[in-house]
């Protein structure tokens, strides 16, 4: 019975390993004869943030842009990667929340992202194809990206806040807290319409979102140090970790809400110029 089992057992499995192999060989077979169709896309549009300085979409949008290179494998499906660039602000003075604005805290900071992302076309979409010139479409990928929160002291300078760690980062007072890192990883996704112009040019309409993994695009996550600072916070790291009108705040007061990261987008419009190949047909 044992040899009877183990028997069918390797039957089983090699009749998957042959379906397998049937598939990546048919794979190759097809991708050897067909050249995807690659486009190289500059995109314009705006950014801004979601965190605890600003909890409302499309507020302190400032200026992005960036390079796009995509990969039609067909008509549904794309792979896109690119380099996007933006800055982000928030300013508690402007905020109609009372609590945040005695909070009285403000930044800014450049992101700069390289990501790859999927797409799937809801119609059939072909550059140049008269039959699929539009479509809608949906995206998500990874990301990784650069930011680096800053502020605006008494002096008039702007000072990096990760470097001073402004909650307690790096001291003896706080030794669970450590700094954050200024390059990390996010998850874009988002959607949009393509619109076909000519042979080889269509334009890109998209808005996407990032999630973070972090709370602290804005330097702001859980409380204050309280008074008296650290040994370790020279005048500058005491006038920007606690700028609150009222005077300074106790230790364990809340400085943010650390139940929630911090997220950032891009939206815009791409001019996207056909290179060479030609869109495989797939229009399930």
């Amino acid at each position: 019975m044992k040899n009877t089992n183990t028997k069918n057992i390797f039957t089983r499995f090699n009749k998957i390993l042959l379906s397998i192999i049937f598939i990546i060989s048919s794979s190759i077979n097809i991708f050897a004869q067909y050249e995807p169709n690659k486009e190289f896309g500059v995109l314009g549009g705006a950014g801004y943030y979601i965190g605890d300085m600003n909890s409302t979409h499309f507020n302190n949008l400032h200026v992005a842009g960036g390079l796009t290179y995509r990969v039609n494998f067909d008509r549904r499906f794309s792979f896109k990667s690119s380099a996007l660039y933006t800055n982000i602000y928030a300013d508690d003075a402007n905020s109609s929340d009372p609590i945040k604005k005695n909070r009285n805290l403000h930044f800014k900071s450049d992101i700069i992202e390289l990501s790859g992302q999927v797409e799937f076309n809801f119609l059939p979409y072909e550059t140049g194809n008269s039959l699929y010139s539009w479509s809608p479409f949906v995206f998500i990928g990874a990301a990784i990206y650069n930011h680096n929160p800053k502020a605006e002291a008494s002096d008039g300078q702007w000072y990096d806040l990760q470097n001073l760690g402004t909650e307690g980062q790096g001291t003896t007072s706080f030794p669970n807290r450590k700094k954050y890192a200024i390059t990390q990883l996010s998850m874009p996704f988002g959607g949009g319409v393509k619109i076909g112009v000519s042979p080889n040019f269509n334009i890109i309409l998209e808005y996407g979102i990032r999630k973070t993994f972090t709370d602290y695009l804005d330097d702001v996550s859980m409380t204050y140090v309280g008074s008296p600072f650290p040994t370790e916070f020279d005048l500058l790291t005491m006038e920007l970790s606690d700028r609150s009108l009222d005077g300074p705040q106790a230790e364990g007061i809340a400085r943010g809400d650390e139940t929630n990261n911090d997220w950032y987008s891009f939206s815009g419009i791409t001019l996207s110029f056909r290179l060479q190949g030609n869109t495989k047909g797939c229009d399930y």
